[in-house]
This record gives structure tokens, C-alpha cells and sequence, in this order.
């Protein structure tokens, strides 16, 4: 295959070029951070049921035992991530505020925390059911930040005629680049989950998109990838939000996925490549997913890095572990566009953070900035990768016209990507106006 023409420039029209400040960790490999003295594990670490805990107060328990059992089918159980005992199952903070139910693990610093768990298995001898249960059972969620229960995913709904298993490994968030290292260090785990995916969804072909700054990742997939031609790399380019799924199927195949629908409308199956390559490593151990690749970035970090993670980490914790700067004021959990700043330290690592980045006083403003009127300039609709127009959704905020948003404005098409605020000379919260007029529309449909 040559590699060169790999690096053909797929994308879509719109969206923005951030400074993406990958520099200060992209060439660092993964390492391993020590175990907390103590773990939170939220119940709710993913999209749907929460899980139900088995165990109990001053109760043992080992690395890789599970905890915590699945409720329904869009729910997974949960793994204690190390050897240790159980002090409580009480409220924990979260990253969006409330607080949240939590298995509290005091870890045995002294343990050598090994798997006794594992049953080894050929998961290429399973049916599709089986993959799916298997899949449920090691308690795995998307790793690209959303959160749904992977096993789901293999499932599509009936009417979905499937032709592509679309693997994104695009990693357009500034800042992040866990998904960099995952396809440089741990390729054939990636491969070998992609093969699990396709024989479970019953396709016989997956395309793997790679932004063009990562020509090392592309490089080392290619080396890989089978002779039939069955899965396929592919370089798009570099810019945000290039990663979000309905733009690398735009940008791919050319197809569009209608308002209200999911991929699997337009033939594709989507998964992040940490979600495949966890698939990869754990289902044929019957491993339950106990540790994620985090990055830890920002000018607040005094060593910056892709860490793997035990789930349940405080965050207090690891940015003692990573030296946080005396000059640190604001973390942010996943990328600067779409994470969300943490006002407490003690909120612990879930399966789906790809990310932590630590800004300094001097680099970011946290004083309120002047909003000023909507000029008509047109760059947020120019930015815009929905081809919304944030600017009347924004004057339709101010008047409280959240059903008009919706209804006319295709509201509910917004993914809150942050591009429209990025761009806008007049300092709107755009974004932050569209989230509360989503939010208040759902509790109206609710009520």
C-alpha cells in the first residue's frame, strides 16, 4: 500500500484550526501511575442503568473481581480495579456536579494487585450473541468520552442495514493524545478488536480514519493491516471537530446521517480505537475493564503524559502524582473545547476520560468577559459543522425561544462542539446558551 497517498486530505466543510498543543505529549510512550491509598468508583460510570453493587462494607475484595452487576442491557457491571476492602458504598462528587452513588475501595498498598480473574477464551470461536454478552461482561463503555455501553453498539437495530465498521481515531480535541499512543503502542490489540467488532456486526470491512498529524499511527496500522484488504486507514485533515462521528462519515463516505438518526442509518457501525483495542486486549482474557490511557497535559503539569489509569483514581491524587505548578487554577476534564472544568479534586477517573489538562494563571481568563451585541459578522455560521446558524439560535437563547430553537432552528442537531464560541468577536457564550436551552426543553418534555 503506499503510504503517501494515505495522506490524502478526506474532511468536511466548516469547523476551526485551535492550536492543538500535542507537543507536550505525543512523543511520550504510556506509563504506568501508582494505585490511589483509595479508590471511588462511581455506579453510573456510563450511558443508561447504573450498576448494582454486590459487595458490602469491610468486605475483600480482588483486582479484577466484579463489584457491581449490570442492571438491563444498557448497563455494564463494574471491576475493582485493585486488591483491597471495601470501606462504604456512600455519595461521591462528580465531575457535573451532583454527587453520585460510589463503592469506596481502600487499596492494599502491599499487594502485588494481580488478575486472578482472567478465563482465558477464543473469542473468534463465539457467536454474535456471545461477543455481545462477553462484551457486557468485562463492563466496557466508549472511550472517546461518551460513555455507552460498547456492547450495545453491537447490536444495531433491526431495520439498520450495516455495510462499514467505521474506526475513528481522529483525536481532533487540543491537548489530547491517549488514542495517539493506544495506535502506536498497542496496534495489534486494535486490529484484533476491530476483527472482534466485524465478526459480531457481521461485516466484512472497517475503515480506519487517523488525522494527518499522526503519520507515525498511520505508519504503524498500516504495517498490519490485513492483505485482503478488509480494513483500510485512512488520513483526514487536521481539524476540529474532526473527530465527531457524523464528520468522519461525511468526510470518509460522503454520507450524510439525517437529523434525529444515528449512524447506523446511513450503513455504519462507530467506534472510538481505545473502545476496539480494549475489546482486543480484555475479551480474550475475560478481563473486566479496570484501567484506561488518560493524557495529562497543560502548562499546569510539571510532567505531562499519557498515564494508564486505575478507574476510581482521585483526581487529587494524580495531579499530586504529575506535579501540578503553583500557578495551576483550572482543570479540565477531557479537551479544552468539549470537557468541562472540575470545581473539586475529588472527583475519581471514569472509564470514559480520555483526559485531564491543567491550565495556568496567564493562559486562561477565568475573570467574566464582556459580552457585547451580535454584529452579523457570520463566522459562527461559517465555523459551524452542522451548517446551523448558531447566531439566531444565540438571539432565540436571549428571548427564551427554546422551543423556536428547537423546532425551527434544528437545536437538538447542535453536538456542542464549541466552535461557534470559539470564533465569535463578541465573547457569546453560544454554546453555553444552547446547552441551557436543550436542558429546559427536556424538562418541559419531561413535566
Amino acid at each position: 500500500m503506499d503510504f503517501m497517498n494515505l495522506l490524502r486530505r478526506n474532511t468536511f466543510a466548516h469547523g476551526i484550526h485551535p492550536e492543538d498543543h500535542k507537543e507536550l505529549t505525543n512523543k511520550l510512550p504510556i506509563r504506568r501511575l501508582p494505585f490511589a491509598p483509595q479508590l471511588l468508583l462511581p455506579l453510573a460510570q456510563h450511558l443508561g442503568a447504573p450498576a448494582k453493587p454486590i459487595v458490602g462494607p469491610r468486605q475483600e475484595v480482588g483486582r479484577g473481581e466484579v463489584i457491581a452487576v449490570a442492571q438491563g442491557f444498557v448497563s455494564v457491571p463494574l471491576h475493582a480495579p485493585a486488591t483491597g476492602v471495601i470501606k462504604a458504598i456512600e455519595l461521591v462528587p462528580t465531575a457535573l456536579g451532583p454527587k453520585t452513588q460510589a463503592i469506596i475501595l481502600d487499596v492494599y498498598q502491599g499487594d502485588s494487585q494481580e488478575v486472578l480473574t482472567n478465563k482465558e477464551q477464543d473469542p473468534f470461536k463465539l457467536n454474535t450473541e456471545a461477543i455481545i454478552q462477553a462484551v457486557q461482561d468485562i463492563g466496557l463503555v466508549g472511550q472517546g468520552g461518551a460513555a455507552f455501553p460498547s456492547h450495545v453498539k453491537l447490536k444495531p437495530p433491526t431495520d439498520a442495514v450495516l455495510d462499514t465498521l467505521m474506526v475513528n481515531g481522529c483525536e481532533c480535541e487540543p491537548y489530547l493524545t491517549c488514542d495517539h499512543r493506544i495506535m502506536l503502542e498497542h496496534t495489534k490489540d486494535l486490529l484484533t478488536g476491530i476483527r472482534i467488532a466485524l465478526q459480531a456486526l457481521g461485516l466484512k470491512r472497517a475503515m480506519i480514519a487517523v488525522e494527518d498529524n499522526k503519520p507515525d499511527a498511520i505508519k504503524a496500522i498500516t504495517k498490519v493491516l490485513p492483505a485482503d484488504g478488509s480494513i483500510t486507514v485512512h488520513a483526514l485533515e487536521t481539524k476540529y471537530p474532526q473527530g465527531a462521528e457524523k464528520m468522519v462519515i461525511s468526510a470518509l463516505t460522503g454520507r450524510q446521517v439525517p437529523s434525529g438518526k444515528l449512524p447506523s442509518h446511513v450503513g455504519v457501525a462507530m467506534f472510538n480505537v481505545g473502545t476496539l483495542t480494549q475489546i482486543g486486549a480484555l475479551l480474550p482474557q475475560s478481563q473486566g475493564l479496570i484501567e484506561r490511557v488518560v493524557t495529562v497535559s497543560g502548562l499546569g503539569v510539571q510532567r505531562p503524559g499519557n498515564y494508564r489509569v486505575p478507574v476510581g483514581t482521585p483526581l487529587r491524587f494524580l495531579l499530586n502524582h504529575v506535579g501540578a505548578t503553583a500557578k495551576a487554577n483550572e482543570v479540565i476534564l477531557g479537551g479544552p473545547m468539549m470537557g468541562m472544568a472540575v470545581a473539586s479534586l475529588d472527583v475519581p477517573v471514569t472509564k470514559a476520560m480520555s483526559g485531564v489538562v491543567v491550565l495556568e494563571t496567564g493562559h486562561t481568563d477565568l475573570t467574566p468577559r464582556k459580552i457585547h451585541p451580535c454584529i452579523r459578522c457570520g463566522r459562527c455560521v461559517e465555523a459551524c459543522p452542522m451548517h446551523l446558524n448558531p447566531s439566531m439560535l444565540g438571539l432565540l437563547a436571549t428571548k427564551r425561544q427554546y422551543d423556536t430553537m428547537a423546532e425551527r432552528y434544528h437545536l437538538l442537531d447542535c453536538f456542542e462542539c464549541g466552535c461557534c464560541s470559539y470564533v465569535c468577536p463578541s465573547n457569546i457564550p453560544l454554546v453555553q446558551y444552547f446547552r441551557i436551552a436543550k436542558a429546559i426543553n427536556r424538562e418541559q418534555q419531561a413535566a
